[in-house]
């Protein structure tokens, strides 16, 4: 079978069998017809399927690398050529799939935005504390940096949620695993200062969430997202300015101080250590950065 008649062949069965997005269909579409264009420039002219081994596969994702396209890009392309191959391998059109052992390519870790340690002190400033709606937004932002806590965490909690003798709380967090967090002083001065004021935002007597909204009901993701962007808009330069910055923050400069990174993990309730240990990755950045700039031997300071 031609390559231009398994096309067209393998995207009718996306949309009428797996009944696929358009979307999906499109981009495969696109990433077939870039692949087809790739295989006549190497074979002289169309092949049939059957006639594509793996080594003419492999040098399809250079082709498109050297055209521009970033590693995400690539991982989809291969895809769409996975996905192609095995259909008609299910069909019984091939006896292998010749893209079947292809690796995608990696695709970079962003490491994350954080707040240098001086505008995490001026961030306290912005809050107006003669209002009840100030004092919530200062005790949620203290509970996010203070904690690390996930937002969709901090606002299940309610009232009895934070155990002020032990200065913990108990987290609800991904796939509903319970986790027990330190909580600091400020955090519970915070706290407590808001629910001074928390009747002023109209909360029924049977609401028992600690952070509600300005019609007394919990308050919602949008609404911290909001909050936490609004604050942070005054005190730093970071393009995302979103209520994950905070937690992010919060792994970051514990261990710039030297905390544990297995205690961190736990804390940030990750499953893995390798999930944390992007962290480590900011800050040996950091200290690298620091290093440039103040040692007489770096680069920057030698002759």
């Amino acid at each position: 079978m031609q390559f231009s008649v398994a096309i067209r062949k393998y995207l009718t069965a996306l949309e009428v069998e797996k009944a696929s997005s358009q979307h999906t269909i499109l981009a495969y579409a696109k990433a077939l017809e870039q692949f087809q264009a790739f295989l006549e420039e190497s074979f002289g002219s169309e092949p049939s399927i059957a006639d594509i081994k793996e080594a003419d596969i492999r040098p399809f994702l250079g082709w498109l690398h050297d055209k521009g396209l970033a590693k995400r890009s690539l991982r989809m392309k291969l895809a769409a050529v996975r996905s192609f191959f095995r259909f008609f391998l299910r069909s019984g059109e091939l006896e292998h799939n010749p893209a079947s052992l292809l690796v995608s390519p990696k695709i970079d870790k962003k490491l994350p935005s954080f707040l240098q340690q001086k505008e995490a002190d001026n961030l306290w400033d912005v809050f107006d504390l003669s209002s009840a709606r100030g004092r919530r937004d200062r005790a949620l932002c203290e509970l996010l940096y203070g904690s690390g806590l996930r937002v969709s965490e901090a606002l299940q909690l309610n009232l009895s949620s934070i155990d002020v003798r032990s200065r913990t709380v108990r987290v609800l967090g991904k796939r509903s695993k319970e986790r027990v967090v330190p909580v600091t002083q400020e955090t519970i001065a915070s706290i407590d200062a808001y629910v001074e004021m928390r009747g002023q935002l109209s909360p029924s007597s049977e609401e028992p969430a600690l952070f509600i909204g300005d019609r007394g009901k919990r308050l919602s993701n949008i609404s911290a997202y909001r909050i936490v962007k609004r604050a942070l808009g005054p005190i730093t330069e970071a393009q995302r300015k979103s209520p994950h910055i905070l937690r992010h923050s919060f792994a970051t400069h514990l261990l710039d101080n030297g905390a544990d990174l297995s205690a961190v993990s736990d804390m940030l309730g990750h499953s893995s250590l390798s999930t944390t240990q992007v962290y480590t990755h900011v800050s040996v950045e950091r200290l690298k950065e620091a290093y440039k700039k103040a040692h007489p031997r770096s680069e920057k300071g030698t002759r």
